[in-house]
């Protein structure tokens, strides 16, 4: 009795706050990529669970290598496609590459197709077409009517249970199709083993080991029904060698348990004309036991609106760190880039804290909570430094979980991408060290700072990896050892700097000393004659046949010479210097922001698209995210402001493809409301952060610690387009720079504006 009314007034209380909402409303059809990389389910910030719709099932390969058609399914979604296939559990946000789509189910009526059919003709399999004005989508709930079987389809979630509502229309037959085998960059033979178990008439559990983007990845669920299933029938469609003695069972009729490689299954229902069935998929990546008790934690006490409910309020509570003044159109884009950078990393422990490690076995996070999916090479440079801002708890939860990466990895270093239990290994650089410094440096405490270090040093001298042992012998790695060797040289010499700013803090002078000098490595690929970073061989003599626009071939990923020639944050004055002087590089950025770039150059690159470049400036991809706000290192810091407005004004738009590439886990949106606030930490791993321009008329944001950052613009108007002063707690800078310290706690930041730029 005492339970039921401690849930009596949890609704209420949850009602009364439903009651006074003053959400942030954010539809994620806005602000996706131009490849449709994000998807519009719901989810709770930072949770396990993406639920999501699947419109296609493009295969990654039909056996004769890489299809380049699976690109745009990064995320299972696309906006345009008149069908939709199911509903799977686990999806990727804005991610240039893919895996998940787990536990795919589709409610229907009538006969069932147990193939997911196609797009063009969809009536040969489970798959619907759908009316897109039915479709809503918002943070925590989506839905949807399936045309070809007049089901209205609902979702919301908690962080580790995905919740279905299913509503029928005048049919007599009505099921659940739960499909194993469906992923996403799907291939024959992806799905290594999976099982499924009925255990009574309303619970089901199961599992399945796949081999992808993550080589060896197990995730189980436990599903609940709200009413009881008629009947059930548990198919493996994959040729079964060996039959034993199972053959006495009728398999596919009502039979409790099913295992193979491409399971699927149906579950018949008696429900009355619009009435509802509830379907709650909880998930785990440690058994079925655990996602019961994740079940039965988190969802099992609540109905859908309950859920939906703290679903909403959930990211109220984020959403509403911030306040901004500006257009109803702007704050549309503000709120979702904001909803963005919410989504990953994911939560990867179940309810009781055991979560699988990167060894395989069962382990249990203590003082800290275990995240995974860092894609570092995207989100050191922006996403990581906002959480350092916003949630210093989380990012230090996010670094113990690298550390416990490194403790459970067989190479004993900290992550590269890390995704369920693995190491993908994907793009170049060891850039978990940026993450570990830049909170260090700025003051967030609860990780060990000299473990941390441990690790960082182990990342940074581990010679296998991508060319470090000729890095370390010959200070850059050779064009023979590398198709990357520029991008890689230039990045791990980043990364040593925020080594040695690590070092340092703690004392460790001497190991300082090693990555300082490390940290300078950049200079050995510079090319005098050309001006620009070229590819050397081993010999220490420049590759020829060298052009500067070109992406391919000529040492770089996913940028050219002009855009990786510019990745030297750490040490700007020294680039300017090397360069020419301050006169020459002003004179190089300007150039970068109005050349033309012919179309041939990234014509045939997936992460590079038109929408998302500006003059040679690419936007649209992570690189080069830093160099507007270069200026800031001349005696034009004024063409920073310039530029940020014009990239925000330009790249972020209020539609179904409003960003211009892919938001790599939130990388994208980081960049922007960092913008929008006026800085932007131009080097992570030191305690600054590069002033532009405030885009909108005030900005607050209320910090983890109680704090409020305040943010106001005086004079702003058409005429007055330029930063005069800035005025910091009634103290005026001298420099277009913040300091980490100066704000953390709450501060008054007011950019007064004028007609004329300072210089």
């Amino acid at each position: 009795m005492r339970r039921f009314f401690i849930c009596v007034l949890f609704i209420i209380f949850q009602m009364f706050i439903w009651a006074q909402d003053n959400s942030r409303y954010v539809n994620p059809f806005i602000g996706t990529d131009q490849m449709g990389h994000t998807f519009p389910g719901p989810s709770l910030p930072w949770g396990f669970v993406q639920l999501s719709p699947d419109t296609d099932t493009v295969p990654y390969s039909t056996g004769n290598g890489y299809n380049p058609k699976v690109y745009e399914y990064c995320a299972g979604y696309q906006y345009k496609d008149p069908t939709i296939v199911g509903f799977s559990h686990t999806h990727l946000h804005g991610t240039g590459h893919s895996d998940l789509g787990d536990f795919l189910l589709i409610p229907g009526t009538g006969p069932v197709r147990l193939n997911p059919g196609t797009s063009d003709h969809p009536e040969k399999g489970y798959r619907s077409r759908y009316d897109k004005s039915t479709e809503q989508a918002e943070a925590g709930y989506y839905s949807v009517v399936l045309k070809d079987y007049g089901v209205k389809a609902e979702l919301t979630a908690t962080r580790r249970t995905g919740v279905h509502r299913y509503t029928w229309s005048g049919a007599d037959d009505k099921w659940v199709l739960l499909d194993m085998v469906h992923g996403i960059y799907n291939y024959d033979g992806k799905v290594i083993w999976s099982s499924l178990r009925v255990i009574n008439d309303t619970l089901v559990t199961g599992y399945r080991q796949t081999n992808g983007w993550a080589r060896q990845r197990f995730i189980y669920f436990a599903m609940s029904f709200s009413h009881p299933v008629k009947s059930y029938a548990l198919v493996n469609l994959d040729k079964e060698i060996y039959g034993g003695f199972w053959r006495r069972w009728k398999m596919d009729e009502n039979f409790p348990e099913r295992s193979g490689r491409k399971l699927k299954a149906v579950f018949r229902f008696d429900l009355q004309d619009g009435e509802a069935l509830t379907v709650k998929v909880a998930l785990s990546g440690v058994s079925c036991e655990g996602a019961l008790k994740n079940l039965q934690t988190e969802a099992a006490p609540f109905e859908f609106d309950e859920l939906k409910q703290i679903a909403r309020q959930a990211w109220n509570d984020e959403l509403d760190r911030f306040s901004v003044q500006a257009s109803e159109n702007d704050k549309v884009i503000f709120y979702t880039a904001l909803y963005h950078s919410m989504l990953t990393p994911n939560i990867y422990q179940d309810i009781d804290a055991q979560y699988r490690g990167l060894d395989g076995e069962i382990h249990r996070a203590v003082g800290f909570t275990n995240y995974t999916v860092f894609s570092l090479w995207d989100t050191f440079r922006g996403l990581h430094p906002l959480m350092v801002l916003l949630k210093p708890s989380l990012s230090a939860d996010f670094i113990n979980s690298m550390l416990a990466h490194a403790d459970q990895s067989i190479h004993g270093i900290l992550p590269i991408w890390s995704h369920h239990a693995n190491d993908n290994w994907c793009m170049t650089g060891y850039h978990s060290l940026p993450v570990i410094a830049d909170a260090w440096v700025k003051g967030i405490r609860g990780f060990d700072p000299d473990k941390a270090l441990q690790s960082m040093v182990r990342s940074a001298t581990y010679k296998p990896y991508e060319g470090l042992h000729e890095y370390m012998r010959l200070g850059y790695i050779p064009a023979q050892a590398s198709g990357v060797s520029v991008s890689t040289t230039l990045e791990y010499a980043y990364d040593d700097y925020t080594l040695m700013r690590m070092a340092e803090s703690l004392g460790k002078d001497s190991l300082a000393k090693v990555f300082k000098a490390r940290s300078l490595n950049w200079r050995n690929l510079f090319d005098y004659e050309s001006g620009f970073m070229r590819p050397k061989l081993a010999n220490g003599h420049f590759v020829k046949n060298f052009d500067p626009l070109d992406t391919h071939g000529q040492g770089f990923i996913e940028g050219n010479a002009w855009t990786y020639s510019l990745f030297v944050p750490h040490d700007p004055s020294g680039l300017i210097q090397i360069m020419g002087g301050e006169q020459k590089f002003v004179q190089r950025l300007d150039s970068l922001f109005t050349m033309e770039l012919p179309e041939k150059y990234y014509a045939n690159t997936e992460d590079i698209d038109k929408v998302g470049i500006m003059g040679n400036y690419v936007h649209g991809n992570e690189p080069g995210h830093h160099i507007p706000y270069f200026y800031n290192f001349t005696h034009q810091p004024w063409k920073t402001g310039e530029r940020v407005e014009q990239i925000l004004s330009t790249f972020y738009k209020n539609s179904p493809t409003g960003l211009c590439g892919n938001d790599d886990c939130g990388q994208m949106s980081a960049w922007y409301i960092f913008s929008v606030m006026g800085f932007y930490p131009f080097c992570p791993g030191s305690d600054e952060y590069a002033v532009g321009k405030p885009y909108f008329d005030k900005i607050s944001v209320k910090l983890e610690n109680g704090g409020m950052l305040n943010i106001s613009v005086k004079n702003k108007s058409k005429e007055n387009r330029y930063v005069r002063e800035i005025w910091l707690n009634g103290k005026r800078l001298e420099k277009p720079f913040l300091h980490h310290k100066d704000i953390v706690h709450g501060a008054d930041i007011i950019f007064v504006m004028g007609k004329r730029p300072h210089t």
